[in-house]
């Protein structure tokens, strides 16, 4: 049985370490290795010793009775969250690890609200028990209140039966059937357990376990327990379906696609399906070789069975999130960069050729968003901090042989509207014609860019309905006020027209961004900001300046939870203010409190009037962006302002 597992939390937790020992008891390594002896089996990239942080996400293969299971380590800093979350999403189980010294912090409830969207089934270990100063109680306390009142702590010093009459209890609790079985005293201990097995597997349950990592206690325990109440079901001989979740270049710049096979069969040569969502048509690559890593070093396999994690050359349109075979999946991912930053490079190089390598480490990561500024020409890349820049920085050097330094990070802004608004765009220069009709509506607060057509194909043929759903998601659409990208629309394709002789080529990507600017010309635009969910705890004493510090920052907070001569703060506030608050926090606590703070989407910018005047954003002077619509009339073509187009379109006629 392959069982791929999930190792997350929030960093200095100790998930390096409990890693460390689950492949040293499971003969998987010789020697366990330690974080600050910088030899631990998944944290093998230089950069990752010598920090002592894990960066990339890695896997190890491990046999455990009647199971191989593969271990993905991920990532615990904030900044390197989206690499955390594009693993989350082929996990059959996760790992929470927390310390029950620090208990709960913000980056915990960041990786619980992620494992809760993609449905994965969770246990949490608390590790460093062996610390005087963990507290089983309060942190169980916790993570009723604050994550799941699901959660069951069964202790490594608990020798009795997995299924204890408790246990039971709380398993009825949750669910009507299992209630009617308790009363009625019915204690088949079989059924129990499989209704145990069940329930994980429907996160109905989440199963608690403590230790220590680094004095190997309550480990064997753990992977018993594990072992015993996980299972997975794959079909071999089902269609194809898969999901990539990584993409990495070896040292001759060679693609590897690391997916895992859910359903079917993969074997080497084969010639499959990668559905990209930004193309009209499936597109066909043949497999040349495939790779079965365990830490850095890999072994070729011929066949992968689904449940595998493997690595695959060959595949060149594959990306993180995309699905392989008969699965169509896109993934919308949740941590997404708040600032951006440009790369300062020496003028002797070329950039055309720093672009090309910050375009491959934007392949290994999305979230870097890479793009060429022609009016400033500046490469920019957005990014979640400075840590992540300071990473990049040593990543370029070591692998490209290029020194670059970075510029100040900046906010990324984006807009949205508020009011529903039409837009019409008509493309007809001479031998060209396409006329596009789209409605815009306010979307959810951070869901991004939403397509859908209620225009009959009739009306417009399909495969031309396509075009423009794949123009509308092939770039970055800019707002009127600032030029940021635009965010939280729904688009509604509602009438267009082509030709059956002059309609050709990019068309229809004319007629529909010039469409979407007269839309957003005729809509209440508002900028977004991003804001951090901020986790405070400090002396008591503390409390009356912190509170005026998160007040004065255009912040908010919830009422404080005083225990003892410590207060725990809960704020939300916009990054702009807060980004350098931390040094300033820890310098009048002396060092004794703890701040963390992580990026917890976009909100209505707080300063909207003064950013706009400071970025300066002309709408009309933008040449990429255009609301002027194209007709033609005697064999002349002619330019409409936005303004005045819709009375020239043809669908309203």
């Amino acid at each position: 049985m392959n069982k791929v597992i999930g190792l997350l939390a929030h960093v200095d937790a100790g998930k390096t370490t409990f890693a460390e020992q689950i492949l040293y008891h499971t003969k998987c390594i010789k020697n366990f290795g330690r974080v600050d002896h910088k030899n631990s089996f998944l944290d093998s990239d230089d950069i990752e010793k010598q920090r002592g942080i894990t960066v990339f996400s890695n896997q190890a293969v491990f046999k455990y009775n009647q199971s191989t299971y593969y271990l993905i380590d991920t990532p615990g800093h904030a900044d390197f969250s989206p690499e955390m979350e594009r693993s989350i999403a082929v996990m059959d189980y996760a790992i929470l690890v927390i310390s029950g010294v620090d208990g709960l912090q913000a980056q915990t409830e960041v990786i619980w609200n992620l494992l809760r969207k993609y449905n994965i089934p969770t246990f949490f270990f608390i590790n460093k028990i062996d610390r005087e100063e963990n507290n089983m109680k309060s942190i169980m306390k916790d993570i009723n209140v604050n994550l799941t009142d699901s959660a069951y702590l069964i202790s490594y010093e608990d020798n009795s039966r997995i299924i204890s009459k408790e246990l039971m209890e709380f398993m009825a609790d949750r669910d009507d059937a299992l209630l009617e079985r308790y009363i009625e005293e019915d204690y088949d201990e079989l059924f129990w357990i499989e209704s145990l097995k069940r329930m994980i597997k429907e996160n109905r349950i989440f199963i608690c376990m403590n230790g220590s990592a680094l004095f190997d206690i309550g480990i064997d325990e753990f992977l018993e327990k594990l072992d015993f109440l996980t299972f997975t079901k794959y079909d071999s001989k089902d269609d194809l379906k898969g999901i990539v979740y990584k993409v990495r270049h070896d040292e001759q710049r060679n693609k590897l696609v690391y997916m895992k096979i859910l359903s079917g069969s993969l074997k080497v040569k084969d010639e499959i399906e990668i559905n990209c969502k930004d193309e009209d048509k499936k597109v066909v690559e043949k497999v040349n070789e495939i790779r079965l890593y365990n830490g850095d070093k890999f072994k070729n396999i011929d066949t992968v069975n689904p449940g595998q994690l493997v690595a695959v050359k060959g595949l060149k349109s594959a990306y993180a999130g995309c699905g392989i075979g008969k699965l169509d999946n896109y993934s919308n991912y949740n941590m997404v960069p708040a600032l951006k930053s440009k790369v300062i490079f020496d003028k002797n190089l070329n950039p055309k050729d720093v672009l090309e390598c910050f375009k491959i480490l934007e392949e290994e990561d999305p979230s870097l968003r890479v793009s060429w500024n022609q009016k400033l020409q500046e490469i920019e890349i957005s990014v979640m901090g400075t840590i992540q820049l300071e990473v990049l920085k040593e990543i370029v050097e070591k692998r490209f042989k290029i020194k670059v330094e970075f510029g100040p990070c900046k906010i990324l802004y984006k807009e949205t509207i508020l009011s529903e608004a039409y837009g019409c765009g008509h493309f007809e220069p001479l031998r060209h014609y396409a006329e596009v009709h789209l409605k815009l509506d306010p979307g959810k607060r951070n869901t991004g860019i939403v397509f859908k057509s209620i225009c009959h194909v009739d009306t417009l043929d399909i495969n031309y309905q396509k075009l423009i759903k794949k123009h509308i998601y092939e770039r970055e659409h800019r707002g009127i006020l600032t030029g940021s990208p635009l965010t939280d629309i729904v688009i509604t394709l509602v009438d267009g027209r082509s030709h059956i002789k002059h309609t050709s080529g990019g068309d229809f990507r004319e007629a529909t961004f010039r469409a979407l600017r007269q839309g957003l010309e005729n809509a209440e635009n508002i900028l977004l900001e991003p804001y951090y969910n901020i986790n405070i705890k400090a002396e008591v004493n503390y409390m009356g300046r912190i509170l005026a510090d998160i007040k004065k920052l255009s912040g908010t907070f919830k009422a404080p939870e005083i225990t003892n001569d410590n207060v725990v703060i809960s704020a939300r506030g916009p990054v702009s203010e807060f980004m350098n608050y931390t040094v300033e926090f820890m310098s009048f606590t002396k060092g004794r409190g703890r701040i963390s703070m992580v990026f917890d989407g976009y909100d209505v910018c707080h300063n909207q009037d003064e950013v706009i005047k400071k970025i300066s954003y002309n709408k009309d002077s933008d040449p990429e962006y255009t609301s002027s619509s194209v007709f033609c009339s005697k064999g002349q073509p002619f330019l409409v302002k936005g303004s005045e187009a819709r009375k020239y379109m043809h669908c309203l006629k």
